[in-house]
């Protein structure tokens, strides 16, 4: 009865316990990431990961297309991951940041986003292409996706590609930060990304916020800040590139 009480509740109110989930996930990747790899691998890395394999599970389990939130109890974690919140984030990210914070990056800082944006979308267009896809929405979508797990979104969005596209775009962006958490501590040392200057132009090249501050995180607090700024002005800049300029250039190729 008790039980049956509290599913009840927690079923009614689905976005509340989204957010009770979520921070509990994130709680337990942190755990895990300070017991067991002694911080080499960032929490948020844990928790992406964790997210992702739940996401499976749920699907797998319940036959449907929604991940956990094809669990009635889990029913918010959709809510909390559509498109609303989504775009609330951006909105929320453009407000937090500052054109004059980029000016003090100088003129590299400001390349390396540009480039950054550029390049991702490149290798994103190019795999595509490489699975056989042929259309420039698609190729456009998923190579936005490279760019960050947002771009790919918003890009699809606007361009009207099916949902199946956009979802491949998320997954690449997932992936490539990831990638960037894990990866950043390890190489850290051979590019010399230890001051303030190189964080600032890693963030722009690597672009994905929540990669490079995990990643910076892991491999000195200090640097968090300068990675994440250009990082920050990479997803705007992204969300404006490619669905208009990059899109036309690949739509005159293909």
């Amino acid at each position: 009865m008790i039980l049956d009480s509290l599913f009840t509740v927690l079923e009614k109110n689905a976005l509340i316990t989204a957010f009770a989930f979520v921070g509990i996930l994130v709680w337990f990747s942190y755990e895990i990431s300070a017991r067991l790899t002694r911080g080499h691998v960032h929490g948020s890395a844990i928790a992406i990961a964790l997210g992702l394999v739940l996401a499976y599970v749920g699907g797998s389990v319940t036959g449907g297309n929604q991940g956990l939130a094809d669990f009635s109890l889990f029913a918010g974690v959709g809510v909390m991951g559509g498109a609303m919140f989504r775009d609330f984030a951006i909105v929320a990210t453009a407000f937090g940041a500052e054109l004059e914070a980029l000016k003090r990056a100088g003129l590299v800082g400001a390349a390396s986003v540009v480039i950054g944006v550029v390049l991702s979308f490149m290798v994103g267009a190019v795999i595509a292409v490489a699975f056989g896809y042929t259309d420039a929405v698609s190729i456009s979508t998923i190579g936005a996706g490279a760019a960050t797990y947002i771009v790919g979104p918003v890009t699809g969005t606007a361009l009207g590609a099916d949902s199946g596209i956009i979802a491949l775009s998320v997954a690449a962006g997932l992936t490539k930060s990831v990638l960037v958490m894990i990866g950043t501590p390890f190489i850290a040392p051979r590019i010399g990304l230890n001051n303030p200057h190189a964080a600032l132009i890693y963030g722009g090249l690597m672009g994905t916020t929540s990669g490079v501050a995990g990643g910076l995180a892991a491999t000195d607090p200090k640097l968090v800040p300068y990675g994440a700024m250009t990082a920050t002005f990479y997803t705007g800049v992204g969300c404006l590139l490619a669905p208009s300029v990059l899109f036309l250039l690949v739509r005159a190729l293909v």
